[in-house]
């Protein structure tokens, strides 16, 4: 067991873990962050994306040990109440069927807005790719981040 520190959506957090426990199960488990979605456990599918010192990263490969003195920010995080512009543009374009990778991929589509505001849509199909939708919803996906940028 090793004790990490770090800040997670802009406080400050402590945890004990074993150093290679995934920062998917600390933010889900010990932190009860539940927004964050298991997918595949293996960082291929993009559900368990979160940022890491403002660059998206997959949980589920991210280690309770590479995070420590470091910025985590999850779904939660990003806006408290649903107000971050990807958030309205994910309502407003009715993204979402099932929803299960919805927070992967706006977290995803954060990290892209914040390095690029005015990407072009095959940026924003390259920078998304690998967040799998099991719906298809990716027309709306990519019409809502264009509507933001």
């Amino acid at each position: 067991m090793t004790t990490v520190a770090f800040t997670i959506n802009g406080k400050p957090a402590t945890v004990d873990a074993d150093a290679d426990t995934p920062l998917l199960w600390i933010v889900r488990e010990h932190l009860k962050l539940t927004g964050t979605k298991f997918g595949c456990g293996a960082g291929l599918c993009g559900a368990c994306t979160v940022h890491l010192d403002g660059k998206a990263v997959r949980s589920c490969q991210t280690h309770i040990g590479e995070v420590a003195n470091k910025k985590v920010t999850t779904i939660e995080g990003l806006s408290p109440d649903s107000s971050h512009p990807l958030q309205k543009a994910w309502v407003a374009m009715q993204v979402p069927q099932c929803g299960y990778c919805q927070s992967g991929q706006i977290m995803q589509a954060a990290d892209l807005l914040a390095h690029n505001s005015k990407p072009t849509r095959e940026q924003i199909v390259r920078h998304m790719d690998g967040n799998i939708c099991r719906c298809g919803t990716y027309p709306r996906i990519i019409a809502a981040i264009q509507s933001v940028a």
